[in-house]
């Protein structure tokens, strides 16, 4: 089963729930309380996220964890970015030389395509994107 692994799930959970507090810290225990994630998981999400420039931070009272630009100009991809590495269906994906067999690969070229397909869709989808309930997604897709 291919899938998107769980700390990126949680991660945009993370994200999802800041775009909903534009200009206002929230701090990592009340985002792990609120999504009921472990404390310690929501750090190093955030420390992950603050390292790809997602997030910012301020110490102190009244500091926490806020977005560092506007939810429609963060993407899904950028979020899957910051916490799996760069976006790889298989291992020669992102360039030449990772594979034993790649020289004789049938496929090479067809995975590359899909690699990118699937990179695509991930970067048209934004944080705003995310946060909007699921009705509002399918009225704007059926108009």
């Amino acid at each position: 089963m291919l899938r998107i692994a769980k700390l990126s799930d949680y991660a945009t959970g993370l994200m999802v729930r800041l775009s909903n507090s534009p200009g206002r810290m929230v701090s990592a225990q009340q985002l792990a309380t609120e999504l009921g994630l472990p404390q310690p998981t929501v750090a190093a999400l955030l420390k992950k996220l603050g390292r790809a420039g997602l997030v910012a931070s301020t110490r102190g009272a009244g500091g926490g964890y806020s977005l560092t630009r506007d939810p429609k100009q963060i993407s899904l991809a950028d979020v899957v970015t910051a916490i799996e590495g760069p976006i790889a269906m298989i291992e020669c994906a992102l360039d030449d030389g990772r594979c034993s067999v790649e020289k004789d690969c049938a496929t090479k070229e067809q995975w590359r395509a899909i690699n990118q397909t699937v990179q695509a869709a991930l970067m048209l989808m934004s944080l705003a994107d995310m946060a909007k309930p699921v009705a509002s997604q399918r009225r704007m897709d059926d108009g």
